[in-house]
């Protein structure tokens, strides 16, 4: 089954008049899991006409691709971006580098503090977002899980902290309820469903409104599909689950093994803390070697 394409935008966003508004990031902004006739209609989208109390003068650019690493903001997104000229810029970014073997948060921190430093030097008011941990939406083993988790939280931090430095309106986004309420999540338990998308739209506007922007109303309600039942979640795992796993286990499982490994005798040796010490250390140095905002 051919994945839904990202719809083009529909205002014109260098119009004068236009509150321009432009979306980077992953899969999560692109709007997997909530399809729609043109694609996928998620959170940015849901968000982008309530930016003005007129949404006529709102103009919306996902630039967001499936798949995307925090690099490919610098290389691919933030020059079309920074071309754009936008008042609002969401950036959400870091779930993927997490499931790869070469995963680098010294990499990783630099692409993010390099697209936030060049959208905050244009002027453009910041959207991020902690993650949640793809490891737990899944239900992965510990032995695998802990390692994930740990890369998931050395992002994290960087994100809190760059965040802070950029003076982004930052949503917590890890912190939703994704496993205790199931219809936040599409059948493949990573990408948020309809009721997920909306979720997210709805807490980045209050941030905004709290933060003084004018707004319009909130993001209306969607038409959300019941939440996936087991059999659903199990047909997918058959089936393009299986056809995904496939695809990163080329590239992750080699490297998530050798972790696992070496997670498994820091437990047999009660020693397990130390890789969280040691991960935290390493996200503290990357963020002093950073240039200051």
């Amino acid at each position: 089954m051919t994945a839904p394409t990202r719809p083009e935008a529909t205002e014109d966003i260098a119009s004068p008049a236009a509150v321009r508004f432009v979306a980077l990031g992953d899969s999560l902004t692109e709007g997997v899991g909530s399809p729609c006739a043109e694609g996928w209609r998620g959170w940015s989208a849901l968000l982008a006409p309530t930016l003005a109390p007129d949404p006529t003068q709102v103009a919306h650019r996902n630039l967001a691709v499936s798949g995307a690493l925090a690099t490919d903001l610098t290389i691919t997104q933030l020059p079309d971006a920074l071309d754009l000229n936008p008042q609002f810029a969401a950036v959400l970014i870091g779930g993927n580098d997490t499931l790869r073997a070469g995963f680098d948060i010294a990499r990783t921190a630099a692409a993010l503090d390099a697209t936030l430093r060049a959208l905050a030097d244009q002027g453009a008011v910041l959207l991020t977002a902690c993650l949640p941990d793809p490891a737990v939406l899944l239900g992965l083993p510990a032995a695998l899980a802990r390692p994930l988790a740990r890369r998931m939280g050395a992002v994290n931090a960087v994100v809190h902290e760059l965040s802070d430095r950029h003076r982004a309106i930052h949503l917590h986004l890890a912190q939703a309820p994704w496993l205790h309420e199931r219809a936040l999540l599409s059948a493949d338990r990573l990408h948020p469903s309809p009721a997920g998308h909306l979720l997210i739209a709805r807490q980045f506007h209050a941030l905004l409104a709290e933060s003084g922007h004018r707004l319009g109303p909130p993001p209306a309600a969607v038409q959300a599909p019941p939440p996936p039942s087991r059999a659903a979640d199990l047909w997918w795992l058959a089936t393009r689950g299986t056809a995904w796993l496939a695809r990163r286990s080329v590239d992750l499982l080699p490297g998530l093994l050798a972790l696992a490994a070496v997670e498994s005798v820091h437990r047999l040796r009660g020693t397990a803390s130390a890789l969280d010490v040691r991960s935290r250390a390493a996200a503290e140095a990357v963020l002093a070697a950073l240039p200051p905002p």
